[in-house]
């Protein structure tokens, strides 16, 4: 599954999506490694065996104590809550709070549709329940976007679609979803934009022929797919400029790309929420639209002329049909 969402109602993932500083400045590692990974093994020879076993332990299921406070997880692994403490501060931890939120960042680099699933399942919440808590997680995404995204990004990006010959735009799986919404809307307004599907092959060969005057934007969340991250690298060496669209600064395509929108799928659904990422596409679309409005609304009336003159939309008059259940 492409989408990645996150259970437990008791996490927002606008925490994990800005890690804070690291010990040494950078809050992303070229390694591959979350910032809680490089620290174990940074600092591991200082801890104990009872706390490098403790440790080790939460890094390989961190769903189950991603949202623990400090006293929760003392009880979920039966020890103290000053062993939790002065373990995480053998870390360079200095508050629990820092701790946690890398936490969450490790958590959501490591998701899959089971961890999700598992997650929620230990909220005790009835079928209903748990579609209102959806609901709200997703109205919960939306307000991270607004309150998260500068708009004058947005309106930044679409110049650069305006100024690209190509924009070619990668989403694999549940994602191809978004990447077809992005390039039809731009193709609607004369953008020449691709969402290729298929196979590797496929995908590599456009990247083959885009140059430094065109743009690629890569979708891909959590851990992220393999073939959307190194397409993304590859348009990268070629010299072409990209920009990401992901859920955490510390996944693969947010450490790859030139640029990144950052969103949150959370979701208490083993398949994510899209909610955030096409309210970030609609915003993308209205820029771009703005920006050129003679352009857009030339194109927009040729093509309302050529629905109409192509019959496009139904009416049951003209077809001469009856709607069935209507009289």
């Amino acid at each position: 599954m492409e989408a990645r969402g996150r259970g437990g109602a008791r996490f927002s993932l606008v925490a994990a999506t800005k890690p804070h500083k690291r010990v040494n400045g950078s809050s992303n590692g070229s390694s591959g490694q979350t910032v809680l990974e490089e620290r174990f093994g940074r600092f591991q020879d200082r801890l104990s065996p009872s706390r490098r076993k403790l440790l080790r332990t939460i890094l390989e299921n961190p769903e189950d104590a991603y949202f623990l406070s400090s006293r929760e997880m003392a009880t979920r692994y039966e020890v103290d809550a000053a062993t939790i403490v002065r373990t995480i501060q053998v870390l360079g931890y200095q508050k629990f709070a820092e701790f946690v939120s890398d936490l969450r960042s490790h958590f959501v680099t490591r998701i899959t549709p089971y961890t999700v699933l598992k997650a929620a399942s230990k909220e005790k919440k009835t079928v209903t329940d748990r579609i209102r808590h959806g609901w709200e997680l997703d109205m919960r995404n939306l307000q991270a976007l607004q309150t998260g995204i500068d708009p004058e990004r947005i309106k930044a990006l679409s110049q650069k679609v305006k100024n690209s010959q190509r924009i070619l735009i990668i989403g694999i799986d549940l994602a191809a979803a978004l990447s077809w919404y992005l390039s039809y809307g731009l193709m609607t307004l004369g953008f020449a934009a691709e969402a290729p599907i298929g196979s590797t092959g496929n995908v590599q060969r456009r990247i083959r022929t885009l140059t430094s005057r065109d743009l690629l934007i890569a979708i891909s969340f959590g851990q992220c797919l393999r073939d959307t991250v190194e397409a993304a690298q590859r348009a990268k060496k070629q010299g072409v400029p990209t920009c990401g669209i992901t859920d955490s600064e510390s996944t693969p395509i947010a450490r790859v790309c030139d640029e990144s929108f950052i969103v949150s799928v959370t979701s208490s659904s083993f398949g994510g929420s899209y909610v955030a990422p096409t309210a970030l596409i609609e915003g993308i679309l209205v820029a771009c639209a703005q920006t050129q409005t003679s352009r857009s609304l030339q194109l927009l009336r040729r093509s309302e002329e050529e629905d109409r003159a192509d019959h496009r939309w139904f009416d049951a008059l003209l077809d001469g049909k009856e709607l069935r259940g209507t009289k």
